[in-house]
C-alpha cells in the first residue's frame, strides 16, 4: 500500500474522478460531508486540511480527508463541526487505517462521528451514537404521512404551529435561498445567545468556523452546494438555517431562531420547509446529524450509526488520553450516583474544544518527515488501550 498526502486543491483530475466515482457508488457516502467540494471548503478555512490518497498496486482505492494538528494528532474533516465522517472508497473495499496512518506519519487519529458501517471506525469505537434522518425517498408528503402514522401527536402539533403561523396578521414567507449577509449575521447572533444561555462553548467564536460556513455558502454546483434559508413574519426575520447538500442528500446544519417566536416553533417550521425543498430536488433524505433532541425524535424516520474513538500508536499523547479515560471508567463504575457521569462529560468536552483550537499546519505536507516517520512504531490493532 502507498499513501500520499495532498491538499484538496492539489488532487489530480484522475484523483478527483476517482473520489466522485467512489461517492457515487456508495449510498453511505451520500452526505455532503463526503463531497470533494466540502474538503475544498475546509481547505479555504483551515491550512491544515489534507487528503491521504491511498493506492494499492498503483491503483487508487480510497481517500481519507483530515486535519493535521500538533505532534501529528489528526482529526477528521471539519473537526468538531463534522457530523459524519468516513473513508472515501468503494463499498466492498476495506482499508486498513492503521497502515494508512502509519505511512502518513500520523501517530493518532481521533474521530467522533465515523460511519459505523465502515469497519475501521466500528472496530475502534469507544461509544456509538446516531445521526437522525428524514426519509424523503418517496417525497415530502409520503414522509409526513408516515410520520403521522408513527407519531400522530407530533404531527398534530406541527400542523397546529403552521395554522398559527398562517393566522398571523403580518403574514409570513419562506426564503429558501438567502443571498445577503443579514441572515448569516443574525444566525451567528442568535446562536451566540443560545450557547451563552445554555453554557455551551460558542463554536463561532473561533474564526475558522465562520470562514468554513462562508466557503460552503459560496459553493453552488452539481455535486455540492451551500444553502441559507429563512422564515419571515411580515418583514421580521424569525428563523434562519445554514446547511449544505450533495446531489442526493441535504444536511440540516446550523438552525437558529428569534427567541420571541420559540412557542411558534419557528425553527421546526423552517426545517420542514427545508425538507420539502430537498424532496422537490429529488434528495432521498434530510440529515439532521447526531444529538438527542426532541424535534429530531419527533421528525426522524431512521438513524445511521456513528462511532467515536481513536486509532493510535503508543505515545505520550496516547498515554495522556488513556489516563483520562481510565479515570472516567473508574468513576463511572463507582456507586456515586449522577456524579459518576461528570468525568466522561468533561473529557468529551475537553476533546471537542481541543478540536476547535488545534494548530493549523504550516508546511506543504502533513505529518512528519520521512526520517522521523520510519521511527514511528506500527499503530495498534485494537484502538486506544484501556478503552
Amino acid at each position: 500500500m502507498d499513501v500520499g498526502s495532498k491538499r484538496p486543491s492539489e488532487l489530480s483530475d484522475a484523483e478527483k474522478q476517482a473520489w466522485r466515482a467512489f461517492v457515487a457508488a456508495d449510498p453511505a457516502l451520500a452526505s455532503p460531508y463526503f463531497a470533494l467540494e466540502f474538503a475544498e471548503c475546509c481547505q479555504e478555512a483551515r491550512d491544515d486540511t489534507r487528503v491521504l490518497v491511498i493506492r494499492r498496486g498503483g491503483q487508487i482505492i480510497g481517500f481519507l480527508p483530515l486535519h493535521t494538528g500538533k505532534l501529528g494528532y489528526a482529526r477528521p474533516l471539519a473537526g468538531p463541526m463534522g457530523d459524519v465522517q468516513g473513508v472515501i472508497t468503494e463499498p466492498d473495499v476495506e482499508v486498513d487505517l492503521h497502515e494508512v496512518l502509519h505511512k502518513a506519519g500520523l501517530p493518532l487519529f481521533a474521530f467522533h462521528a465515523g460511519l459505523s458501517s465502515q469497519k475501521p471506525f466500528r472496530d475502534h469505537a469507544d461509544e456509538t451514537v446516531a445521526s437522525w434522518m428524514l426519509d424523503l425517498s418517496e417525497g415530502y408528503e409520503a414522509w409526513e404521512t408516515r410520520r403521522g402514522q408513527v407519531d400522530s401527536k407530533a404531527m398534530r402539533t406541527l400542523r397546529g404551529r403552521r395554522r398559527k403561523l398562517g393566522e398571523l396578521e403580518r403574514g409570513h414567507r419562506y426564503v429558501m435561498e438567502e443571498t445577503g449577509e443579514a441572515a448569516f449575521d443574525r444566525m451567528l447572533e442568535w446562536k451566540g445567545q443560545q450557547y451563552a444561555a445554555t453554557n455551551v462553548f460558542n463554536v463561532f467564536s473561533v474564526a475558522w468556523t465562520r470562514d468554513l460556513l462562508k466557503a460552503v455558502l459560496r459553493r453552488k454546483g452539481e455535486f455540492f452546494s451551500g444553502s441559507c434559508s429563512s422564515l419571515y413574519v411580515g418583514d421580521e426575520l424569525v428563523s434562519v438555517h445554514i446547511g449544505m447538500e450533495s446531489d442526493r442528500l441535504s444536511h440540516y446544519w446550523f438552525p437558529a431562531y428569534h427567541a420571541d417566536y420559540a412557542k411558534l416553533s419557528a425553527g421546526v417550521l423552517l426545517l420542514t420547509e427545508a425538507a420539502r425543498a430537498a424532496a422537490a430536488k429529488g434528495h432521498v433524505a434530510l440529515e439532521l446529524g447526531p444529538g438527542d433532541f426532541q424535534f429530531k425524535r419527533d421528525l426522524s424516520s431512521y438513524q445511521i450509526g456513528l462511532a467515536r474513538g481513536c486509532i493510535a500508536n503508543p505515545s505520550l499523547l496516547l498515554a495522556t488520553r488513556n489516563a483520562g479515560r481510565a479515570l472516567t471508567r473508574t468513576v463511572e463504575t463507582a456507586p456515586l450516583g449522577p456524579v459518576r457521569q461528570w468525568p466522561g462529560k468533561l473529557m468529551r468536552k475537553i476533546d471537542r474544544l481541543s478540536g476547535f483550537y488545534a494548530l493549523r499546519g504550516t508546511g506543504p505536507a502533513p505529518g512528519l518527515s520521512r526520517a522521523r516517520r520510519d521511527r514511528i512504531p506500527r499503530l495498534r490493532r485494537r484502538g486506544c488501550p484501556g478503552d
